[in-house]
């Protein structure tokens, strides 16, 4: 399949290569591949030169690594510790030599011995360390952070086989192991030394001392081993590097010698592979006891392995935990870490004989909480029994948390104990549980929410009476992504663009974009603008085709939703908008149409049943649309598996209309919608999440907004769910409905989508068949606005000029400034003549 050279692609320095530095990559690669790899070049294979190379180039990254480390304990500077159970980091080869500036120098060393760079990147699995929009927002900001200059640590799990590979066959998702680790991992260091003790169950002793004291004693029924596994992460350009340290669990004893002599050859590995169950899986299902227990597990073992390493951090460069909040800032991620509250207060009181007040003051001076979701099911609630028997001594700790906390509010509204229930930790209405997103609420000093709307939502809704006992502890923090991946590596020729039209200086500045608008009406500017699109679209039809067999036409609009797969993200809105698309086109089959191609990634939790009809009634659509030759090219629908950040890199530069479609006030902030705007895609959706703020920034009029909004949402489910009026109003949905619920797309088992018509007549939770007739409108709009051709390129123009104030950078200045207290650099810039003296001793 032709394409073109990566790194012929790729935006680098102009300057000419330094040959002395190139004959040192090429003998560091060359030293790697002999004494590293044990291979000859004569025999070497592509993942051998891969490995080579890799090896080399973190040689370099190490230097760096190491100067950063020391430069930042030599000054005391505080540092940040990011916990979160996800970090979707994807391939970090061509990030690093771009970050790093060595590029070019790699490129044409490997050239010299024969290797095609575009080959060894290829060779690289994406990190299986994540699943969706959270753990990519973890790895933009190590990024962000690394690149301002902020000492940080990322904590998380090691997995061995992350979410899953997904695969589909017959139209439906299957789920595989994501065997990413199965040759290695060049990028990461093993610290074998660093290990921890993680304890489980078993039951809590309380004792008096000689001094009347009381004191906690856990005898613990379980002990599980946290091994060290570090990974350098490169700000841009090289400034700065920062660590992400992920945990890999063992058993004390990986094997039980007296089990194993006496016969019972299986038994006597148990415990190691109940130890190991912790990190062979992100997000096992936890529809069973078993797997809820797991995640619990998963979530214990990663903070309290975390949290003791970070203690025993600053006690070596500090000695005084009660300084530890001057120097340690730790952001929960989301609540998984939220035991994060209980384990610090653990480990403060109990194993630091620390009084109660004063470790309560240091932890939720330490602790702030990144809240991503207003959806009930991933705020976490543990029942107590689970906790009884898991983490006893962490049930006492909450439980006196939560007596403090309710005192609080008795002292705010006096003998209100509707107030009271409401805000209790404890969940004592149904079956006792334990309420995680409350506990990292009460114990942080600050809540953020991730755009405007999600964070006033919190306001109103999921934290509204926490909001009024903690007045000023909720803030916004609007997510951002990092550019230099998700423009500068995704789409290099748009950025070959950018950089004449704005300088070179917007590759280390963004606000440069919006230099970008005076362009934007200019017809030859344009022409090459849309050049750079239809050539990053022609990519991804070879894609398709290669992949699925579908022969995509790159003239065609390219309306791309790529996203985890659930039902208030609403692809089935999509899907549904298609089918009537496709009646129409058969009922005029020579009306002219704005020919399409609808583009679908994204998994489906494996336990997520209607989230995986879904994903089948969008590939049987697809098998009926794409072979009718009525329809022919007007008309092509595409499910892409294995969603990664690889593939989003291939599918993003060639997007025109981005979906952002989720039900309004039901998505937290989104980062897609920023990655495909700041590539020049056009948005539809609705105002939800971050969608609101990308349409103050790039305007009303280069942006489809449609749709209720979250007021309407909530006014319209006060009323009921039934959605027989709405479909009694639109002929056309109820046509589409009918179509899929009669087996019109599964002839071999014609009610296979009867849930689906079911819910969207009678559960229309999600607004999708509510909102339906208002989309379908909008998209006939799109369709005028595509056949005014410059019309169009000018919007998606101006939505990358305008789009710089969603970098990760601007983020992470917020959180260093406004909850860590923490200084930022600003962002290094293209190296002058001493830096450029350094670039190359770096390669030496």
């Amino acid at each position: 399949m032709p394409h073109d050279s990566f790194a012929d692609r790729v935006p680098h320095s102009r300057e000419p290569i330094d040959e002395l530095a190139l004959a040192d990559i090429k003998s560091a690669i060359l030293g790697k591949l002999t004494l590293a790899i044990g291979k000859d070049a004569g025999i070497a294979t592509t993942h051998d030169w891969y490995r080579a190379a890799a090896l080399a180039l973190r040689d370099r990254i190490t230097h760096r690594w190491l100067l950063s480390d020391k430069d930042s304990y030599d000054a005391g500077r505080k540092r940040v510790y990011y916990f979160s159970l996800e970090f979707l980091i994807g391939r970090l080869f061509t990030d690093a030599l771009n970050n790093m500036g060595l590029l070019p120098l790699f490129t044409a060393a490997l050239g010299d011995l024969g290797v095609d760079l575009d080959v060894l990147r290829n060779c690289e699995p994406d990190a299986a360390l994540g699943n969706g929009g959270l753990g990519r927002l973890a790895a933009c900001f190590m990024e962000s952070m690394a690149t301002l200059g902020v000492p940080a640590i990322g904590y998380g799990i090691r997995y061995d086989f992350g979410l899953f590979r997904q695969i589909i066959a017959d139209g439906r998702q299957q789920e595989y192991p994501d065997e990413w680790l199965s040759f290695g991992n060049p990028w990461e260091f093993p610290r074998r030394e660093v290990v921890h003790d993680v304890r489980f169950g078993g039951h809590v002793e309380r004792i008096t001392d000689d001094k009347g004291h009381e004191h906690w004693l856990w005898h613990a029924a379980e002990t599980v081993r946290a091994v060290a596994f570090d990974t350098p992460i490169v700000g841009w350009r090289g400034a700065h590097v920062n660590a992400l340290r992920l945990w890999s669990a063992r058993a004390p004893d990986p094997l039980r010698l007296d089990v194993f002599n006496a016969g019972d050859h299986l038994g006597a590995m148990s415990a190691q592979a109940r130890a190991e169950a912790i990190c062979k899986f992100l997000y096992p299902n936890d529809e069973t006891a078993a797997g809820r227990e797991l995640r619990l597990r998963q979530e214990y073992f990663f903070v309290s392995a975390s949290l003791q390493d970070l203690l025993d951090r600053h006690l070596r460069a500090d000695g005084s935990l009660n300084r530890l909040p001057a120097k340690a800032a730790v952001q929960l991620n989301d609540t998984h870490p939220s035991l994060a509250v209980a384990e610090l207060m653990r480990l403060l009181v109990d194993e630091h004989a620390m009084e109660w007040d004063a470790a309560w003051r240091i932890a939720t001076r330490t602790l702030s909480y990144t809240n991503h979701t207003l959806l009930p099911e991933a705020l976490e609630v543990w029942p107590v029994d689970l906790f009884e028997r898991m983490l006893p001594r962490h049930l006492d700790i909450i439980y006196r948390i939560n007596s403090l906390h309710l005192d609080r509010a008795e002292a705010l509204r006096p003998h209100d104990v509707d107030f009271r229930a409401a805000v209790s930790i404890i969940n004592e209405k149904t079956h006792r549980s334990v309420r995680m997103g409350y506990l990292a609420f009460v114990g942080s000093h600050s809540t953020n929410g991730v755009s405007a709307l999600h964070t006033e939502l919190m306001k109103d809704t999921i934290f509204r009476d926490l909001d009024a006992l903690y007045p000023g502890r909720i803030n916004n923090k609007t997510n951002g992504i990092t550019f230099r991946r998700w423009l500068m590596l995704a789409n290099p020729g748009l950025t070959d663009l950018l950089r004449e039209a704005c300088g070179d200086a917007v590759l280390d500045d963004p606000t440069r974009l919006a230099q970008l608008e005076r362009h934007a009406g200019d017809a030859a500017f344009q022409q090459r603008f849309a050049a750079v699109k239809h050539h990053n679209k022609r990519a991804l039809a070879r894609l398709i085709g290669a992949r699925l067999g579908i022969d995509a036409d790159a003239r065609a609009l390219f309306d791309v939703q790529i996203k985890r797969i659930h039902e208030y993200k609403r692809q089935l809105l999509n899907i549904l908008e298609a089918v009537a698309l496709y009646q129409e086109i058969r009922d005029a089959p020579r009306r002219d149409v704005v020919p399409r191609v609808k583009i679908f990634a994204g998994k489906a939790a494996a336990s997520y049943r209607h989230a995986k009809l879904v994903i089948k009634l969008v590939n049987d659509v697809a098998r009926v649309v794409n072979n009718d030759p009525v329809v022919g090219e007007r008309l092509k629908i595409a499910f892409l598996p294995d969603y990664n950040v690889s593939l989003a890199e291939v599918i993003i530069p060639a997007a025109d209309l981005s979906e952002q479609i989720s039900t309004a006030g039901m998505e937290a902030s989104g980062t897609g919608n920023m990655k495909l705007a700041l590539n020049g895609a056009l948005t539809i959706g609705t105002l939800d999440g971050a969608n609101v703020e990308i349409r103050d920034h790039v305007g009303a009029d280069n942006i489809a907004i449609f749709g209720m909004t979250a007021e309407e949402v909530m006014a319209r489910r006060a009323r009921g769910l039934d959605a027989s009026d709405v479909i009694m109003r639109s002929p056309r949905l109820a046509r589409a409905i009918h179509a899929i619920e009669s087996g019109a797309f599964s002839p071999d088992e014609p009610d296979r989508f009867h849930a689906i018509g079911h819910a969207l007549r009678h559960l229309d939770h999600y607004m999708v068949s509510a909102d339906f007739d208002a989309y379908y409108e909008a998209q006939r709009a799109v369709d005028r606005r595509w056949l005014a051709g410059p019309n169009w390129t000018r919007a998606s123009i101006l939505n990358v000029a305008r789009m710089a104030w969603f970098s990760a950078d601007r983020t992470i200045r917020e959180y260093a400034a406004e909850i860590w207290h923490v200084p930022t650099l600003h962002a290094p810039s293209r190296p002058g003549r001493r830096q450029q003296h350094q670039r190359s001793a770096d390669a030496r």
